[in-house]
């Protein structure tokens, strides 16, 4: 089969394009049939060795997966070859930008029938990322505000849209360019924070405070203040510390986000039913994929990209 990997880290140019023998699923394993995998930023922070996730080398990027169930390992119960899958497969183990991958059975879920198979593989990392962080770390609750920094992304445009179905208010921050979209997801207020200082335009307390964004931890301390008392501070920004407010019974909570098949299937539910939609900027064939590892490096890369093997 045809495989990108890296057999050093560094740069984009160590990824190649190259022939790989097909994988046997183990006990409690399937092997998928990729129709694409998707892209996110860790994959390029882990191919160039700034992001501490010990894979071995040769290593093979991509730990969003959708495709189709083409083996069984011994004891999978409830799948069955032919099967539509999504999951987040473990990132320490060779990844989805291949022809095939294995994965644990315990990962996957049904895909979304509602939306093309390849566009599935945009959803679980970081559908389960804003999940996890309203959900399961902010408990967000109806009647709520939350304040979302950093809307325009992935994580950003999901998370507005959960918060909205929760029943909460949206403050979300976003670019000129960003705007429409995390309008479009349901935020009640955009502030363009290329032209205006947040701290200034959010008035009213809110009772979460969701950071997706590079903030620095002036600014991100100084949000803090717009926390109601007993508030909760989420932030994915896992290399800067999440501030609170002790004083003030403001917690924080860094999000390390799990790969978890029960709530990844609350969310292919929530597609299905139209409640959740799935952004997808670029589909770019596999032999490709160096080039957006390049322009995710350079800072130019926008949008959620599916990555699809070229026997898809």
């Amino acid at each position: 089969m045809k495989a990108v990997r890296f057999h050093e880290t560094g740069t984009p140019d160590v990824l190649h394009y190259e022939d790989v023998e097909v994988p046997s699923p183990g006990a409690g394993e399937v092997r998928i049939r990729v129709a694409a995998s998707g892209f996110n930023p860790a994959d390029n922070g882990i191919r160039a060795g700034s992001l501490p996730i010990p894979v071995t080398l040769p290593h093979t990027p991509g730990y969003d997966v959708a495709g189709t169930v083409d083996a069984l390992g011994d004891g999978v119960d409830g799948l069955t070859v032919g099967d539509a899958v999504v999951g987040f497969l473990p990132m320490t183990a060779p990844g989805a930008a291949a022809e095939y991958v294995v994965a644990p059975a315990d990962a996957l879920t049904a895909a979304p029938t509602t939306i093309p198979l390849v566009d599935a593989a945009a959803l679980p990392s970081v559908g389960l990322t804003a999940w996890q962080a309203l959900v399961d770390d902010a408990r967000l609750e109806a009647g709520q505000r939350v304040l979302v920094v950093g809307a325009g992304g992935a994580v950003g445009g999901y998370a507005v849209q959960i918060a909205k179905r929760i029943g909460a208010t949206v403050i979300a921050t976003a670019s000129p360019r960003s705007r429409a979209a995390v309008e479009a997801a349901g935020a009640d207020q955009v502030v363009d924070h290329t032209s205006a200082t947040l701290i200034d335009e959010v008035s009213e307390p809110v009772d979460v405070l969701l950071n997706l964004a590079p903030i620095g931890p002036e600014e991100f301390t100084a949000l803090v203040a717009r926390v109601r008392d007993g508030g909760v501070v989420v932030s994915t920004t896992a290399w800067m510390p999440a501030p609170d407010d002790a004083e003030r019974d403001v917690r924080s909570v860094i999000v390390f986000v799990r790969s978890d098949a029960a709530q990844l299937a609350q969310l292919v539910a929530l597609v299905e039913s139209g409640e959740l939609h799935v952004d997808v900027s670029e589909r770019v064939a596999l032999p490709e994929l160096a080039s957006i590892h390049e322009r995710a490096a350079a800072g130019t890369l926008r949008g959620k990209v599916v990555v699809v093997p070229e026997n898809a």
